[in-house]
């Protein structure tokens, strides 16, 4: 954890406030060092007031994602959230992490954007991803799994970000079938998982999450309007992102170390509960092929089982699946 991050810690451990000669004895550094980090802090946003009597006392915060912030809100984990960065603006955060992948950086880093100008989800469909508006992130993992079994990352992301939603804005979203959150039947959120791969093993995932989190309706274009929603127009208040982009971290860490734990089958008994695809009766695209069925359950690596209208089991892992009334 940087000086910044540590400071940005001590003062919310201490909200009536905090002096100069704790934070300079704590940290292992002079006062003067101190006080020119404070300043810096002020310079990107943070409201920190200064008194004799109480010291610094933290007022105000930001409305922008920042790393040290982002890592002083996090705490220690296990493996996500071990080292954040954030861009102001880049294509998307899934190619930086392709590259830091690539480079050999270790699992657990997390690439946030400000706004992408190239943002995508599945299928190569492409993301709207404004300025400040949401939460536009990847992740990278090292997991020990076979290619076949790289869907239970995307399982364990969605019920991570279900629950984080819940915790920050009391909305209770539904999990559509793959990678969908919904709210009132529109896409809030959306997950992208691109691995690289051997025949027998994953090298690495990149798992990419958009979360619509604070646009107003007239900020959808208008294909969208009937089909996305935000947490801000589900929940009627703004929501804090740096808060919400915390809260998903540290869910994402808790459920990549029960996955690699051998209990997944917990996981995806949370994730069949809370999807709206389960039971239903469904039209799936997979390449030029086409079918329908009934959803029936998740099997143990993830893939979704539906007994097709022939009355067939298929393992269905990839494709588009579209709910039918």
């Amino acid at each position: 954890m940087t000086t910044d991050a540590k400071i940005l810690s001590a003062l919310r451990a201490h909200s009536d406030g905090v002096s100069g000669a704790q934070l300079a004895e704590q940290l292992a550094i002079s006062r003067a060092a101190v006080w020119a980090r404070i300043e810096e802090l002020r310079r990107v946003g943070f409201t920190i007031e200064a008194g004799p009597h109480f010291g610094y006392r933290l007022v105000a915060e930001p409305d922008a994602l920042l790393a040290d912030d982002l890592l002083s809100r996090l705490g220690p984990t296990q493996i996500v959230g071990c080292d954040i960065q954030v861009f102001e603006r880049t294509t998307s955060t899934n190619d930086v992490a392709e590259k830091l992948a690539r480079d050999g950086v270790r699992e657990g880093v997390v690439v946030f954007a400000e706004a992408q100008t190239k943002g995508r989800g599945r299928l190569g469909r492409a993301w709207m991803s404004p300025t400040r508006k949401g939460l536009w992130f990847s992740v990278l993992l090292r997991p020990d799994l076979r290619p076949q079994e790289a869907t239970q990352l995307t399982v364990i992301s969605a019920t991570a970000l279900r629950r984080a939603i819940r915790t920050v804005t009391g909305l209770a979203a539904e999990i559509k079938w793959p990678n969908d959150l919904l709210l009132g039947g529109r896409k809030t959120a959306g997950i992208l998982t691109e691995l690289s791969a051997e025949v027998d093993r994953v090298r690495h995932v990149i798992i990419g999450i958009g979360v619509n989190v604070n646009q107003d309706a007239a900020e959808f274009p208008p294909e969208l309007g009937k089909l996305a929603t935000s947490l801000k127009l589900a929940g009627g208040a703004e929501v804090s992102r740096a808060e919400l982009a915390v809260e998903i971290l540290r869910e994402l860490d808790g459920d990549y170390a029960r996955m690699c734990a051998g209990h997944f089958s917990q996981i995806a008994d949370e994730w069949e509960a809370a999807c709206v695809t389960i039971g239903r009766n469904v039209k799936v695209h997979v390449g030029d092929r086409q079918f329908r069925g009934r959803a029936e359950s998740l099997d143990e690596d993830g893939a979704l089982l539906i007994r097709t209208e022939h009355g067939h089991l298929e393992r269905v892992i990839g494709g588009d699946v579209t709910l039918e009334k």
